[in-house]
């Protein structure tokens, strides 16, 4: 076994491992922590492949920020998860259903699926070769002309899901000071500075 391999089971086995944890593990915690180990092993096996780009953005985007910003939420939320799984048995027969359903088509995907071997031999765009541009330019240069538009449909997407989000997650809260720009602006010097003549050893 050569040391490519061994990285690859190495890799391989901790990622299905991890993977398996997180839908395993009672503590919400611990599932989010194996999911970033999941995470950083899965860019390993793509920086075996020769993608470095797509392993940075896998540690920087979903270690970085969606792992850790769930595990904060998690941690901050305080989460009764007792009290969600009461109506667990409730749903199970639907859940079983729909996992069933989901199965039932993986195994019709797969089995029915078929590689073309013309598709094999001529790529739809040239990989240029190593001395001549690395992988970031190249998938760089793919993103920003072929599929320019599909990269900012992607964009606004995801920035209507935060926006959404957001407003979904925003609050109310009644005899909480908020902060009014326009009439901060609009305050003049009389009305922000009162003068008062304190007698002498005596409070205001």
């Amino acid at each position: 076994m050569t040391v490519t391999a061994a990285f690859f089971y190495l890799f391989a086995t901790i990622t299905v491992a991890s993977g398996f944890m997180v839908i395993a593990s009672r503590n919400p915690v611990q599932s989010v922590l194996f999911l970033i180990l999941a995470f950083v092993n899965a860019a390993g096996l793509f920086l075996m492949m020769g993608a470095e780009f797509l392993a940075m953005i896998l540690v920087i985007v979903y270690v970085g920020a969606v792992a850790v910003l769930f595990l904060f939420v998690v941690m901050m939320l305080d989460v009764d998860f007792a009290e969600l799984r009461q109506g667990f048995l409730q749903y199970l027969p639907v859940g079983a259903l729909i996992g069933v359903v989901f199965l039932l088509e993986l195994v019709l995907v797969i089995g029915a699926y078929v590689i073309d071997p013309s598709l094999v031999r001529t790529a739809a765009v040239p990989i240029p070769a190593a001395d001549v541009m690395t992988n970031t330019e190249a998938l760089g240069q793919v993103l920003y002309t072929r599929y320019f538009y599909f990269f900012q449909a992607a964009g606004l997407i995801l920035l209507v899901a935060m926006i959404g989000a957001i407003v979904l997650t925003l609050r109310e809260r009644v005899g909480v000071k908020r902060q009014d720009i326009s009439r901060q602006n609009a305050r003049t010097p009389e009305e922000a500075v009162q003068m008062r003549k304190v007698p002498f050893r005596q409070g205001i």
